[in-house]
């Protein structure tokens, strides 16, 4: 296993995406809230005093290029992971490599899909200094990264392209990328490509490039239809990090949310075939368990929870059968976003009145300055009273009666409603 090599080559047989990454900061387009002018990473290079980081992320605005940019600039050795196909054995191998060299970068794309004990073997390494850790994730990393790890990390947000960045891209490659110059490009039209990449560079660079190879030497000019039906012939199905993946994920929720077991496990089936990330798919059922399902049957989180932890345990190709049952499960619940709207109006309630006062008589006494304060003064104990209720006031004095939480018209709610109607008759409306 060797370092990477940091010199873009500019033969034909590499993708345009490849041939057109950037070497230098100010060659590279986007990000200019951390690449510009007295940013952030500008500064490091700068300096030469570089820290382990993670840049967080959608598909192709940077993250990579960006990795291998430091490196060049700062003339260090740089070795690549996929956590994809790589593991600790992989890790190990490189951190003895790194020993001997004094110290190297270590780039890891996708580290989000590093499981507990792959990202354990990176800590002694990056604490000593023997590595360098850049980390690249498309996934928020308090979730997804151990918080060992995280505290020795910088962790940079990496924002969507614009339209304009995209456009420049293009241009740029249009006009530097001998091949391309010698097809005689013309952009006469730029939806289609804006939209079928997604906001991904390299993907929109793969496009030109798929594009300009299917038509002949000559003037060419790129409109909507000429991408459109180039691409519904030649691109794939399922593209898992472009505007499928939205789209896609979009058919799922909806159709679990709209109580169609049948939808919803095509949906799924679309996903796993385009290998999705089966944590991605479980983790927005969990959501969707509480968002659309609630407490018209309880039982939905504890199973969407259970399977996230199973497809963490198991993985693809036998975890395919959790998400399916789960999958199925929540489509043929009983549904209510009765939850979901009622933290929505509690927020928009905080964001209006702001910082209000607790009620004395439910505030915290532990100590004997707060109990002469009367803290806690006549506050009612429920388990003291008949029914374990007694009606007091526990929202402040300026917005007290106001109704949050209304049950929705199911059969495990309408026990719900029917129990607070009885405890709260003379004061909200249930």
């Amino acid at each position: 296993m060797k370092p990477t090599s940091n010199l873009s080559l500019s033969t034909s047989h590499i993708p345009l995406a490849e041939r057109m990454r950037p070497r230098t900061l100010n060659e590279f387009i986007g990000q200019e809230h951390l690449v510009g002018p007295g940013k952030v990473l500008e500064q490091m290079i700068h300096s030469r005093r570089v820290h382990s980081m993670i840049f967080w992320g959608p598909p192709g605005v940077g993250k990579t290029t960006i990795a291998q940019i430091i490196a060049h600039s700062l003339d260090m050795p740089i070795f690549t992971l996929s956590a994809i196909d790589s593991g600790v054995k992989e890790v190990r191998a490189i951190i003895e490599m790194a020993r001997k060299a004094g110290h190297a970068l270590l780039f890891i794309d996708e580290i989000h899909r590093f499981n507990k004990s792959q990202q354990d073997s990176l800590l002694g390494a990056v604490e000593k200094g023997i590595i360098t850790l850049i980390g690249a994730t498309t996934e928020n990393p308090s979730f997804e990264v151990i918080s060992a790890l995280l505290s020795r990390c910088q962790v940079y947000v990496l924002k969507p392209l614009t339209e304009d960045h995209l456009q420049a891209l293009v241009s740029q490659a249009v006009l530097q990328d001998e091949w391309l110059r010698n097809k005689n490009l013309k952009i006469a039209e730029w939806e289609a490509l804006i939209q079928l990449s997604g906001g991904d560079a390299r993907k929109l660079l793969n496009l030109v490039e798929l594009i300009a190879a299917s038509m002949p030497d000559g003037q060419l000019d790129i409109t909507n239809t000429l991408v459109v039906d180039i691409v519904q012939n030649k691109m794939a199905l399922y593209d898992k990090s472009g505007e499928q993946h939205y789209d896609i994920i979009s058919a799922f929720i909806k159709s679990m949310r709209g109580s169609d077991p049948n939808a919803a496990v095509y949906w799924l089936a679309r996903m796993i075939e385009g290998g999705e990330d089966p944590k991605f798919i479980a983790r927005r059922m969990v959501i969707l368990a509480s968002e659309d399902i609630g407490n018209a049957n309880p039982n939905a989180l504890l199973l969407a929870t259970n399977c996230f932890q199973a497809v963490e345990i198991i993985g693809y190709p036998e975890c395919r059968i959790i998400l399916s049952q789960t999958a199925t499960y929540l489509a043929s619940s009983p549904k209510s976003n009765a939850a979901y709207m009622a933290i929505n109006k509690a927020q928009a309630l905080v964001q209006k009145t702001g910082d209000l006062p607790v009620p004395l008589p439910i505030r915290n006494a532990p100590t004997g300055l707060m109990k002469k304060m009367d803290y806690g003064k006549g506050y009612k104990y429920a388990h003291d009273f008949p029914g374990n209720f007694v009606a007091q006031e526990f929202l402040p004095e300026k917005i007290s009666d106001t109704k949050l939480y209304d049950p929705a018209n199911n059969a495990a709610e309408a026990r719900l409603r029917d129990y607070l109607r009885n405890c709260w008759k003379e004061k909200y409306d249930y």
